[in-house]
């Protein structure tokens, strides 16, 4: 299973779990929404927002160009059903740790799938542009042709 290819972004995004207009009031509401379109698109059990929490309380998910990407602690796995991405866009900001977080993308992945989500995410998150193209998304569709312009480079 771990040599056939990366699942495409797009494939693990529903449109339930894109959410452009979010606000938040701190970063563990904002880590609770990213893990409650998780939860209403059926990829995970609730313990695993707990998980996400723990994990933002051990080490800091925010990777910079305004963007965090919270995801749960290796413990918080078996909480989830189905690797599945949730996209929230915060036009008005959140504080993360001191910084100004406008995109959470949530994750959850079974077993080590996290680290090839992280690192497909990676390309398209730390891109100046492409972070910038995500902070200012106001439709689903702009989402997906972020992520999906990814999946193209990859092949």
């Amino acid at each position: 299973m771990s040599d056939e290819a990366a699942t495409p972004l797009t494939e693990l995004l529903s449109e339930s779990s894109i959410r452009l207009d979010a606000t938040a009031s701190s970063r563990d509401e904002a880590i609770r929404q990213a893990g409650q379109a998780l939860l209403e698109a059926g990829a995970i059990d609730d313990s695993y927002i707990d998980a996400m929490l723990e994990r933002e309380n051990t080490v800091s998910t925010y990777v910079g160009e305004g963007v965090a990407i919270p995801h749960g602690t290796l413990a918080g796995k078996d909480s989830v059903k189905q690797d599945a991405l949730s996209v929230l866009r915060f036009p008005e900001g959140v504080d993360w740790d001191g910084n100004d977080v406008r995109v959470a993308v949530g994750i959850a992945a079974k077993g080590n799938g996290h680290i090839a989500l992280l690192s497909q995410l990676a390309t398209v998150l730390l891109d100046p542009d492409k972070a910038e193209a995500l902070r200012n998304a106001t439709t689903s569709d702009e989402v997906y042709e972020l992520l999906a312009a990814e999946d193209d480079e990859d092949e």
